[in-house]
């Protein structure tokens, strides 16, 4: 036991050796460079209708915060999985109608965390109490995505907000061929992230959201069982401890290092053969994003930078503005349509109805 610790703690200082992170990163929200901002999305979008707005996310990201720290790399992924499919319209919050279930029950979906869509929930009531109905679900994902990276120690970051929300989610297969799954090697990811607009700069800066958070045993065991010869040996035994046999319901950190705070560490387990899927691994094995993956574990700074960028490019895939989608009163439910709402007071008299 104490040769597994001796080996632990060295393989701790030559991360640290691997790693030159910046004493003092950018945390000035104007010191990011942002990309161009979609038609109908502005920073200050609220600011004469619910000029509180930011202040109500993050207060209360703070106090969930400590209570579940995990809360905020789930609130993190929902954004993610959120844009990938449809674009970032909270389609993703929309619970299953009467003709099936909806994107929320597709596969990729089933691991989102349920204190995620809880929290998205209250915040959208403290915000209607504060400023009325003028608050997107969208927008509301977006801010806390950004908060929980912030709170966590990364970057803070100006959010583009005036999305609205979307009418219909989409379905099963459409989720599916829009969430990779973590056995997919950079090419599949590439393709998959090309054919949304995103490049493999946005690919190895996104994938940096893994430094928090937790990943289920079923989403790596394919790499225990056989062992995978590009996984560290020391890691993947002590995997197997939390993942003793295939298709285990456990759960493991995603960052070894510092699984809780947003820093650039995950890249320095990758440098050492620590990552947990293959879509985080091969990002280390593939010419294509290797040098990405060093530059990023060697500065923190760059790599928040870049995270920044690509968070905000993501951030306005495909989203609706203006007229376009609807701000619904309940996140997990698209309005009821106007003639809906009319129905129950027609009259028939005659032959003519009266509204």
């Amino acid at each position: 036991m104490a040769a597994r610790t001796c080996s632990f703690v060295s393989l701790l200082l030559l991360a640290t050796s691997l790693a030159v992170i910046s004493l003092s990163p950018a945390t000035n929200a104007d010191s990011y460079t942002y990309p161009p901002l979609q038609k109908g999305l502005d920073f200050s979008y609220y600011k004469s209708t619910c000029p509180q707005l930011e202040s109500i996310v993050k207060n209360y990201l703070k106090k969930a915060f400590k209570s579940d720290i995990g809360l905020a790399a789930g609130l993190l992924r929902l954004h993610f999985h959120d844009c990938f499919v449809q674009g970032c319209d909270a389609s993703v919050l929309l619970d299953g109608s009467a003709s099936g279930p909806g994107e929320k029950q597709a596969p990729p979906n089933l691991t989102l965390r349920p204190a995620a869509f809880k929290a998205i929930n209250e915040i959208r009531a403290l915000i209607d109490k504060a400023c009325g109905r003028v608050v997107s679900c969208a927008d509301v994902v977006a801010l806390t995505a950004r908060d929980s990276v912030s709170l966590s120690g990364g970057p803070n970051y100006k959010v583009p907000l005036g999305r609205r929300d979307g009418l219909n989610f989409a379905s099963r297969d459409d989720t599916l061929a829009n969430l990779p799954p973590p056995s997919s090697n950079v090419t599949k990811l590439l393709s998959a992230l090309n054919g949304l607009g995103l490049d493999t700069n946005d690919l190895v800066a996104l994938s940096g959201g893994h430094t928090i958070g937790l990943a289920h045993c079923t989403s790596f065991d394919d790499r225990l069982f056989p062992q995978d010869p590009t996984m560290n040996k020391w890691f993947a035994s002590h995997l197997k401890l939390t993942c003793p046999v295939k298709n285990t319901t456990n759960t493991t950190v995603n960052d070894i290092r510092t699984p809780n705070t947003f820093d650039n560490k995950y890249y320095v387990d990758l440098l050492n053969r620590q990552g947990l899927f293959t879509s985080d691994q091969d990002m280390y094995t593939d010419s294509r994003t290797k040098p990405i993956v060093i530059d990023f574990a060697k500065n923190q700074d760059l790599f928040f930078q870049k995270f920044v960028y690509s968070m905000v490019k993501m951030g306005q895939l495909s989203v609706l503005t203006g007229t376009n989608g609807e701000i619904r009163a309940n996140c997990s439910a698209k309005n009821p349509s106007r003639f809906g709402i009319l129905q129950p007071v027609i009259q028939i008299i005659g032959d003519t109805q009266l509204f």
